[in-house]
C-alpha cells in the first residue's frame, strides 16, 4: 500500500511526523505500507512557485492514499491567487476526484469540559458532517473582479448538476447506514435556486434508502441548531461552501479543532486525509502542536483507503487511552490533567498501540 507523505507548513510536518511513527510502528508489526514525501502548498511554492509541483501531482496520483498535514500562511498571502498555498490544496483534490469530505465531530468523555459549551450540551456528540468538496461556489464559472460602471465588481457562480448531487447524497445515506440512521440535508432552498435543486435530489435519493430518516434543514437554522443541540444531528449532507463553514463550526464542539481528522474521497476509496485544523504558524516549530487529529486522520485513512479497519480501531483506541490517561497538550490542556509536548503525545500514542 503507497501513501503520498505531503507535511505541508506551518505546524504540518511535526504532526505529520508523528502520524507517521504510528503508521511506522504498525508496519515494524507486518503491515506492508510504503511512504513518500512530497511537496504542497506553500513549501513548494518557496521551492519552485507552485503550490501543487508536477512530482507531487504524479506520486498522488501512483499513491494509494494520501496523508496531508496542513498549508497556508501569512507568508504567502499577497502572492497572486494561483500562487498562493491553498491553491495546491483545492488543485489536489480536483485532480484526484475527491468530491466527498468527512468531517467527525465526537466529544470524547474527557474533553466534554473543554468545550466553550456545557458538558451536557455536548457530552456524547458523535456527528459526521458530509461535504460535497468539487462544486459549489468555489468552482462555479464565471467568476473574477471587473469594471461596471465605473467601479469594481466582484463576482462567483454558486452551480449544481444532478449527478453532483446525487453521488454525495449516496454517500451520506450509506455512511448513515452505518450510524444511526439519520440524515439531515442542508440547503438554502428558500433563496437560492441552485440548492432548490439540491434538495429534490437529496429527496429523490432518499427513495434508495427506506431504512434511513431525511430530514431539511436551512443552513442559518443549522448553524443554530448545532450550538443550541448537536446531539439532534446523526449524519449532515450539505453542500462545499455551506459544508465549510459547518464543519468548521461543528469542530469547536468538541472543545479543541486539533481533536478532529477528516477523509475526502473519490468513488473508488482512495482518499486525502488531513487533520480539521490550519497551519498555526504562530506555534510552528515550538513542538506545542496536538498531533492527534492527524493521528486519527491516518486512522480514518487505514479504515477507508487501505482497507484495515482493525488496524484503525487500534490507533483510535489508542488516542482514547492516552486520553483517559490525562495527558494533554496545550490547546485541551484542563487544571488536574499532564500537560505535553507534540513528540510526547505521539511517545504516548504508541506507547499504548
Amino acid at each position: 500500500m503507497k501513501i503520498c507523505v505531503l507535511p505541508g507548513d506551518g505546524i504540518g510536518p511535526e504532526i505529520t511526523a508523528q502520524a507517521v511513527r504510528v503508521l511506522d510502528a504498525l508496519r515494524r508489526e507486518g503491515l506492508v505500507l510504503e511512504m513518500e514525501e512530497a511537496l504542497l502548498g506553500g513549501c513548494a511554492v518557496d521551492a519552485g512557485g507552485d503550490p501543487y509541483p508536477e512530482a507531487t501531482r504524479r506520486l498522488a496520483r501512483a499513491a494509494d492514499a494520501v496523508l496531508l498535514g496542513a498549508v497556508g500562511g501569512p507568508k504567502w498571502d499577497a502572492l497572486p491567487r494561483e500562487q498562493r498555498p491553498e491553491r495546491g490544496l483545492l488543485g489536489i483534490r480536483k485532480d484526484l476526484g475527491l468530491f466527498a469530505n468527512l468531517r467527525p465531530a465526537v466529544v470524547y468523555p474527557e474533553l466534554a469540559n473543554a468545550s466553550t459549551l456545557k458538558p451536557e450540551v455536548v457530552g456524547g456528540l458523535d456527528l459526521l458532517i458530509v461535504r460535497e468538496l468539487t462544486g459549489d461556489i468555489y468552482f462555479g464559472q464565471p467568476r473574477g473582479i471587473e469594471v461596471r460602471g465605473g467601479e469594481r465588481v466582484g463576482f462567483n457562480t454558486m452551480v449544481y448538476s444532478e449527478s453532483e448531487i446525487r453521488r454525495i447524497a449516496r454517500v451520506a445515506f450509506e455512511a448513515a447506514r452505518k450510524r444511526q440512521r439519520r440524515v439531515c440535508s442542508v440547503d438554502k432552498m428558500n433563496v437560492l435556486e441552485a440548492t432548490q435543486l439540491w434538495r429534490d435530489v437529496v429527496t429523490e435519493v432518499a427513495v434508495e434508502y427506506p431504512d434511513v430518516e431525511l430530514s431539511h434543514m436551512l443552513v442559518d437554522n443549522a448553524a443554530m441548531q448545532l450550538v443550541r443541540d448537536p446531539k439532534q444531528f446523526d449524519v449532515m449532507v450539505t453542500g462545499n461552501m455551506f459544508g465549510d463553514i459547518l464543519s468548521d463550526e461543528a469542530a469547536m464542539l468538541t472543545g479543541s479543532i486539533g481533536m478532529l481528522p477528516s477523509a475526502s474521497l473519490d468513488e473508488n476509496g482512495k482518499g486525502l486525509f488531513e487533520p480539521c485544523h490550519g497551519s498555526a504558524p504562530d506555534i510552528a516549530g515550538r513542538g506545542q502542536a496536538n498531533p492527534l487529529a492527524t493521528i486519527l486522520s491516518a486512522a480514518m485513512m487505514l479504515r477507508y483507503s487501505l482497507g484495515q479497519p482493525g488496524a484503525a480501531q487500534r490507533v483510535e483506541a489508542a488516542v482514547k487511552r492516552v486520553l483517559a490517561s490525562g495527558l494533554r497538550t496545550a490547546d485541551i490542556h484542563e487544571p488536574g490533567t499532564t500537560r505535553v509536548g507534540t513528540v510526547e503525545m505521539g511517545d504516548a500514542v504508541l506507547a499504548a498501540l
